[in-house]
């Protein structure tokens, strides 16, 4: 019998189909998976960081902000991932954050 997913396997399993140069936030993550908050995908996240498979800097918080930056191992590596992927950052903000928004449902559309 094949074993479950759990919690974290799942929020890596969908953090890895945001598309390079685009972001989502830790709700969306959340809402798709319907189970837990986006408190609980930041945790996951967080615990991500010792695999370089998890894009987690692509996870940005519901206004765009990198919250989570304090997480990685210095406080500007996520801001400088997502300038190597083209995007903009601005005061720890995305700008065009709405243009640049990434929902896991997108991954599901043929």
């Amino acid at each position: 019998m094949a074993k479950k997913a759990t919690y974290h396997e799942r929020v890596f399993e969908v953090t890895q189909l945001i598309p390079f140069g685009r972001v989502s936030t830790y709700g969306a993550i959340a809402d798709y998976l319907a189970l837990g908050s986006a408190r609980m995908v930041g945790w996951a996240l967080r615990n991500s960081m010792e695999s370089m498979h998890v894009p987690a800097h692509r996870v940005v918080n519901r206004k765009g902000e990198l919250s989570g930056r304090h997480g990685f191992p210095s406080p500007t590596m996520m801001q400088e991932l997502l300038e190597g992927e083209g995007i903009e950052i601005k005061n720890d903000q995305v700008v065009n954050f709405k243009d640049l928004f990434w929902h896991p449902a997108e991954g599901l559309e043929d």
